[in-house]
């Protein structure tokens, strides 16, 4: 079982940056693959990154890849989101996730979510 609580969203203005983090409870965090999703008003749940357990593999959506930045410290049990270059259509509540597979695909834990605005 792992438990995440993200932190780090707010306000930002086009162009602007922010650096989400997501903190997991558990002693097996370094065992799971990480990621970020996200879902805007009326919209699905939309990938937005993902890392492998060790960090040594990461993978992006085409609408973020180039701008987001996903890292993680197995140490301190904290996943983050650098995203820069942020664009109106990045608004959205952003859901940090947990599994035991790395990708692109339906996680099995999730964080209670953080809004992110960006203003045009």
């Amino acid at each position: 079982q792992v438990q995440l609580v993200e932190s780090g969203g707010g306000l930002v203005q086009a162009g602007g940056s922010l650096r989400l983090s997501c903190a997991a409870s558990g002693r097996t965090f370094s065992s799971y693959a990480m990621g970020w999703f996200r879902q805007a008003p009326g919209k699905e749940h939309e990938f937005v990154a993902a890392i492998s357990w060790s960090g040594a593999s990461t993978y992006y959506a085409d609408s973020v890849k180039g701008r987001f930045t996903i890292s993680r410290d197995n140490a301190k049990n904290t996943v983050y989101l650098q995203m820069n270059s942020l664009k109106p259509e990045d608004t959205a509540v952003y859901y940090c996730t947990a599994d035991r597979l790395f990708g692109n695909h339906q996680y099995d834990y999730w964080g209670q979510g953080t809004q992110v605005t960006v203003s045009s």
